[in-house]
């Protein structure tokens, strides 16, 4: 016979739960437990593809790639969105630290465009050639 049971008596083996048919909030507590877990399954990807894209992208020439940067970038920066999956939603319920996590990326973007500038200085400008000159002797004296 079905019996009533807690929410933490309910995950048994095999994955089989008895309830009382009655008691409807145990499965109310499974089913909101399952679409939390989704939800935070969801924001976690989209906080994983943010970070990528900001980084894959940052110094892209391509159009595609541009704008995927520029939304990530603009996904990062803002600030108190209502938007359910805004970057500081997204890092509240993932319990990050927005603030923290937007002034690391921030630095290392700024790091990777004085690398990107530095070494794209350097490959701009033309290699010396490497060639050996041979000049005649010099003569001190005069000799016939």
């Amino acid at each position: 016979m079905a019996r009533k049971v807690t929410y933490e008596q309910a995950l048994v083996a095999h994955g089989w739960v008895a309830l009382d048919p009655v008691d409807t909030g145990v499965i109310e507590k499974l089913f909101k437990k399952d679409i939390r877990e989704g939800e935070e399954k969801l924001m976690l990807a989209v906080l994983e593809e943010a970070v990528h894209c900001f980084q894959e992208y940052v110094l892209s020439t391509r159009p595609r790639e541009q704008r995927l940067f520029q939304e990530a970038e603009e996904l990062i920066l803002e600030k108190n969105s209502d938007y359910l999956f805004s970057f500081e939603n997204i890092c509240e319920t993932l319990k990050l630290h927005p603030y923290y996590i937007r002034q690391w990326l921030l630095c290392w973007k700024e790091a990777k465009l004085k690398t990107y500038s530095v070494e794209g200085h350097r490959a701009g400008r033309p290699e010396l050639a490497r060639t050996r000159v041979t000049h005649p002797p010099v003569r001190l004296s005069k000799t016939a």
